[in-house]
């Protein structure tokens, strides 16, 4: 009984509302379909973002690789050109040495059988002269230390001589081998003798 009396309060109650008995207007449907239709229409905003982002981060991962890559590439490409020429400007500077060995050899088979000294000796100097300005055509130059004051950027002191005199303190005496230098840049060292 109390169930039924229970059931009978709740339909007269007012405020109590049975689901199955309640009409709902075309007014209050479609503000509430709008409603639900935002609420949907946002988590697919939201996911289509995410989409685009996931997206957009793949193409600038891919794009980012492929520059690493054609670094990568660059790099290895550029390593070998320099090889390339530095090989090539070594094979240059001695296919110009060539001609001057070939003047060497003539120069031998004529000294083998020449009897005048003096033609030799001309044929060397010729034969020098070529090579120096063969040098000279590639940047190569020497320098003379004689009487000058020792630098230890351009000379190689072997010896130290002790001197009376205080004026050849410090000053190149003799130079033993030649020093050259090639665009303003010591190439070999002048072998001296310095006054101590």
């Amino acid at each position: 009984m109390s169930k039924d009396k229970n059931k009978f309060n709740q339909a007269e109650d007012p405020e109590v509302v049975n689901p199955e008995n309640v009409e709902i207007s075309d007014d209050f449907a479609a503000e509430e379909g709008d409603a639900v239709a935002e609420e949907s229409a946002e988590p697919v905003e939201e996911k289509s973002e995410v989409e685009q982002l996931r997206e957009d981060l793949a193409k600038e991962k891919k794009e980012y690789l492929f520059l690493m890559a054609e670094f990568d590439n660059f790099r290895k490409r550029t390593l070998k050109e320099k090889s390339e020429i530095i090989r090539n400007a070594g094979e240059n500077v001695l296919k110009g040495l060539l001609p001057i060995v070939d003047d060497f050899e003539r120069g031998l088979k004529a000294a083998a059988n020449a009897e005048n000294v003096q033609v030799v000796d001309e044929g060397m100097q010729l034969i020098y002269n070529k090579l120096v300005k063969y040098l000279n055509a590639n940047g190569v130059k020497e320098f003379d230390p004689a009487d000058d004051v020792y630098d230890a950027d351009k000379h190689e002191a072997i010896s130290v001589v002790p001197v009376p005199d205080e004026d050849k303190k410090g000053k190149i005496l003799d130079t033993v081998e030649k020093g050259y230098m090639i665009n303003d840049k010591v190439l070999r060292h002048a072998k001296v003798v310095v006054g101590q």
